[in-house]
């Protein structure tokens, strides 16, 4: 059982001040559903509320009570309410118009971009990091018990729309994105607040809100690192947790693999009415904790929600994401191990280097030990039993293995893209025989690479495609001697450049994730509504143009 205490280091005071305005957000979230109705209500837009200057939590406290006992509060009501004790969402964080880094057409952007058409386009795109760069207002670090943004030390990109603070698997995307928009001040600016969340509660949040300290991301720390290093020289410093479980293979080789694991039992405050609502199944505590459990584990992942981590996909209430092994999961691992070896190395610590260099190679062993599927040529989720009984090794059986198609059964491929001077992940004939499954695969549609096969309602499932996967999968092909590896890689970029520019001429907006199924369509499903800006959607295609270019003779838009 995970524990329930969040696992920051910040004074009792700090938490206690947090947890009282956290509860009070979230009965304003569920008496805001009592007075308007589900249509169209998004339960984090009252979680992210600020106190207004002039009133208490107290205050604020004393009339929701008040409107408690009345037998529906109107819409009238719960708007005066709010617009009394609490200033807008996102007011505590200030726009940044004019970050010292931007410029209009950076020297040097996109020198392969040829195409009229693209290179305009790539210039708005570009443009867009002026609309998302913000600072934390100086009346978050003052007052932080009116808030539930954390406050950070310098500039952030947030996504978009109704993400309105900085996440952490987001952010590798838009460093990427602000390196080819050559803001090296910014994107140091994001690493930074991320290494200052490390050095406050120990491990990088999911997001900077304190509903955020129960659970991480994808560790993608040390790669943003590693890529500012690369385009700057400038070095700094990190740490990572990681969720350990030991596997014993026919070998008698015990390997030690990640997983992911929230420290929470509750529902997730951002989104405390739709859990609510899907454990009202379940009739005991302990089940509801169980899956408030494996709910916040799955946002944890980032695939928050998809079939691949429910024993039954029809069903939220069978989530078992953190007796999962994932593969990407432990993909990001691995390279982070890498990554401390080669800053250990570059600053003559070899006692470090050595150590990780190690882990690393023992990583490498334990995922194709445990996780590669040679009948498939893919590797696959490794599922645990859920006797919670079971403690220490694990006795590995391949019909654990989850044979199901997922995108993320080829993101190893991506280490044969940054293997910083070591040995590559993939060779060159397993790399040949993986692309082919991957063609073979289902997953490749007109518009780019679906994320699973299986069309649940769930945003991480089919048809939609998200930008991250399209990135890892491209860089690990095209980082290949395979000349047809390379040009599916193109292939499967230029695709992906095509809807993102239809949907961006059709709407005037960057994506979250688009349909694959055709050019130009943004993506549906999900807990939420499909939201714009879109942080990693600009970082995947100002790298991709960097990459491939656009000769001017190529069509920029949908083609027949």
């Amino acid at each position: 059982m995970a524990p329930t205490a969040a696992a920051a280091d910040a004074g009792d005071g700090e938490e206690e001040q947090a947890q009282a305005l956290l509860a009070l957000l979230q009965r304003v979230q569920s008496e805001a559903l009592r007075a308007l109705g589900p249509h169209d209500f998004d339960p984090k837009l009252y979680v992210d509320l600020p106190l207004a200057t002039d009133a208490t939590a107290a205050a604020a406290a004393a009339a929701l009570a008040s409107l408690m006992r009345l037998p529906a509060p109107s819409r009238g009501e719960m708007d005066a309410y709010i617009s009394r004790y609490f200033a807008q969402a996102g007011s505590d964080l200030v726009a940044v118009a004019d970050p010292p880094d931007f410029e209009p057409e950076p020297r040097g952007f996109l020198p392969r971009v040829e195409s009229g058409a693209a290179r305009a386009w790539a210039l708005d795109v570009h443009a867009l990091w002026r609309a998302l760069t913000r600072r934390v207002s100086p009346a978050v670090a003052a007052r932080p018990e009116r808030h539930t943004l954390l406050p950070l030390p310098g500039r952030v990109v947030v996504p978009g729309s109704r993400f309105r603070e900085v996440y952490y698997w987001d952010s590798y995307w838009v460093i990427r994105g602000l390196l080819v928009s050559k803001m090296y001040e910014t994107a140091k600016d994001i690493a930074l607040n991320l290494v200052y969340l490390v050095e406050k509660y120990g491990f990088v949040l999911n997001g900077a809100r304190s509903y955020y300290t129960n659970r991480s991301q994808p560790p993608l720390l040390s790669s943003m690192i590693f890529d500012i290093y690369m385009a700057t020289g400038d070095m700094l410093s990190f740490h990572a947790e990681v969720h350990n479980v030991r596997i014993m293979d026919n070998h008698g080789r015990v390997h030690n693999l990640s997983r992911y694991q929230a420290m929470w039992n509750k529902p997730r405050p951002e989104s405390a009415t739709i859990d609510e609502e899907f454990a009202s199944k379940l009739t005991s505590t302990g089940a509801k904790e169980k899956f408030y459990h494996q709910v916040a584990s799955t946002a944890e992942s980032g695939w928050d929600f998809s079939s691949r981590w429910m024993r039954d996909s029809t069903d939220m209430t069978t989530l078992t994401t953190s007796y999962i092994i994932p593969v990407d999961l432990n993909t990001f691992i691995l390279k982070m191990e890498r990554d401390i070896a080669f800053f250990a190395k570059l600053i003559g610590d070899m006692t470090i280097s050595e150590r990780f260099s190690e882990a690393s190679k023992a990583r490498h062993n334990a995922i194709e030990s445990v996780l590669w599927n040679s009948d498939m040529e893919q590797w696959l989720d490794y599922w645990l039993p859920t006797d919670e009984n079971c403690q220490g090794v694990y006795q590995w059986k391949p019909n654990s293995q989850n044979r199901v198609i997922f995108a993320s059964n080829f993101v190893p491929l991506w280490l044969n893209a940054h293997h910083a001077g070591l040995e590559r992940f993939v060779d060159e004939a397993k790399l040949v025989r993986v692309m082919r499954s991957l063609q073979k695969s289902g997953l490749l549609q007109p518009a780019g690479i679906a994320t699973s096969l299986s069309n649940t309602g769930q945003q991480w499932d089919f048809p939609n495609g998200w930008a991250p996967l399209q990135h890892m999968i491209v860089e690990g092909l095209l980082r290949s001697d395979s000349a047809e590896a390379r040009k599916l890689a193109e292939d499967i970029a230029t695709r992906w450049v095509r809807t993102n520019y239809a949907a961006y001429k059709a709407t005037g907006a960057m994506h979250e994730k688009y349909d694959v199924e055709a050019c130009g369509k943004s993506g549906g499903g999900g807990e939420y509504k499909p939201q714009t800006g879109f942080g990693w959607s600009n970082g995947v295609i100002l790298s991709f143009l960097e990459e491939f270019g656009w000769p001017q003779e190529k069509e920029i838009g949908c083609s027949s």
